[in-house]
């Protein structure tokens, strides 16, 4: 399943929505319904993306994402899209190093 991070934001139901007052994500317990297939099933996962690659990579966890399992669209919300670009734009004082290992892909049959 690919996540998007453009496209439709999936929408609240008529319920009220909690925020939570440190970080201001959704609550995970608010129903909201895909924009793709109108399904009340989206789960609020947390991910981790790259950006950018060699020196400039910079890697963020635990990135909210609003999934669907009934048709397998992934969102991530104007607020995280934001947040996202924020982190992007304070990299150096927001971030701190870690060293990781990189391996290139060497598919047999290429």
């Amino acid at each position: 399943m690919a996540s998007r991070s453009k496209g439709p934001v999936p929408k609240p139901s008529s319920k009220s929505v909690s925020r939570a007052s440190s970080s201001s994500l959704l609550s995970t317990s608010v129903e909201r319904h895909c924009a793709h297939c109108g399904s009340a099933a989206l789960q609020l996962k947390h991910v981790t993306r790259s950006f950018g690659k060699g020196a400039a990579l910079l890697v963020i966890e635990a990135i909210p994402l609003w999934s669907c399992p009934t048709c397998g669209e992934s969102y991530f919300s104007a607020q995280t899209m934001h947040e996202i670009e924020r982190i992007k734009a304070l990299r150096k004082s927001v971030a701190v190093n870690r060293s990781v290992l990189v391996a290139a892909f060497e598919a047999a049959d290429a």
